[in-house]
C-alpha cells in the first residue's frame, strides 16, 4: 500500500525537514511517530525539503507499507505520537506510480512579513520583520521580472544540490493587510534558499536602497555575490506542492486560512 500524508509543522524547533544524524528534524519526529504507531520501520519521501526554521502548511509525503489502516486511523493514530508543533492533516492512498516529489507539477511558498518600528512578540518566529517602510509597487515591478523560465543562480545557495538552476516562476503576488505583507510564490521547483534570497533582494528594492535596473542586473548576472543577503527563515511557509487531478491529493489545509494577507492563487 502506498500511503500519502499531508503534514503541517512549525519549523522553529527543527533543523529543516531532512533526517540528520546529529540534529532533530521534522522527518525524524514523523518517522519516529510512524514507527510507534505501526511497530514497523517506515521511511518517508517528501515533496520538497525545507530549511531550518521554515514552516510547512501542506508538506506531502509518501511511503509504502504492508500495515493496513484506514485513512482516519493513519491521521489520528500517528498524531498521538507527534509533538504539538507537527500534525498530519489528511491521508489518502495512491497507486504505486505516484511519487510525492517527482509527480509534483509545482510548489508554492508564502512569506509573511511584519512592517513595524517594533519587533514582533506574539508572532515571533512566525513572521519576518522590517522596521522600515516598503514600496509595494516597486517590489511588484521587480517580481514581474522573475516570471517565466530563468537561470536563478543569483538566488541560489552555495550548498544547493539541484541539478540545474533553471526554474519556471509561474506567479508572484505581493499584498498587504494591516502591518503584514504577504509574498506568494508559485513555481515549478525552488533552489536551496531561493525564496529567502529573493526576499532579500525584493526588500532592498522595496526599501529604496536598490532600484529596478539593479534587480534586473542581478537576475541576468547569475552570480549570488551581487544579490542582497539571505533573509531570515521566520516568515517562510512551504504552502505545498500540487499534482494532476487524477491523484486526488488535497491542496488545502486549515492553516492556509490562518495566514494574514492575500488568499492563495
Amino acid at each position: 500500500m502506498r500511503v500519502v500524508l499531508g503534514v503541517s509543522y512549525r519549523g522553529r524547533a527543527y533543523h529543516g525537514w531532512q533526517a540528520q544524524a546529529d540534529r532533530q528534524t521534522v522527518q525524524d519526529v514523523l518517522e519516529a511517530a510512524l514507527r510507534k504507531f505501526t511497530a514497523s520501520d517506515i521511511r518517508t519521501v517528501c515533496a520538497g525539503r525545507t530549511d531550518a526554521g521554515v514552516h510547512g502548511l501542506n508538506q506531502v509525503v509518501h511511503f509504502d507499507t504492508e500495515v493496513n489502516r484506514d485513512a482516519a486511523s493513519w491521521v489520528r493514530g500517528t498524531n498521538c505520537f507527534l509533538p504539538a508543533d507537527v500534525a498530519i492533516q489528511w491521508c489518502v492512498f495512491a497507486a504505486e506510480p505516484f511519487h510525492a516529489r517527482f509527480a509534483a507539477q509545482g510548489r508554492r511558498y508564502s512569506y509573511v512579513l511584519l512592517e513595524s518600528p517594533v519587533r514582533p512578540a506574539i508572532e515571533a518566529g512566525s513572521v519576518g520583520w522590517v522596521h522600515y517602510r516598503l514600496d509595494g509597487e516597486a517590489m511588484r515591478q521587480a517580481a514581474d521580472l522573475l516570471l517565466g523560465e530563468h537561470d536563478f543562480s543569483a538566488f541560489r545557495s552555495s550548498e544547493c544540490q539541484a541539478a540545474s538552476p533553471i526554474k519556471t516562476m509561474r506567479s508572484i503576488s505581493i499584498a498587504k493587510q494591516g502591518d503584514y505583507w504577504r509574498f506568494d510564490f508559485d513555481g515549478s521547483a525552488f533552489l536551496h534558499h531561493m525564496v529567502r534570497n529573493l526576499m532579500g533582494s525584493l526588500l532592498a528594492v522595496g526599501r529604496g536602497t536598490r532600484d529596478l535596473p539593479w534587480f534586473a542586473g542581478v537576475l541576468a548576472g547569475k552570480d549570488r555575490k551581487f544579490a542582497a543577503p539571505t533573509f531570515p527563515a521566520d516568515g517562510l511557509y512551504f504552502v505545498g506542492p500540487y499534482y494532476a487531478a487524477e491523484y486526488q491529493i488535497p491542496s488545502q489545509t486549515s492553516a492556509m486560512g490562518w495566514l494574514p494577507g492575500a488568499p492563495q492563487p
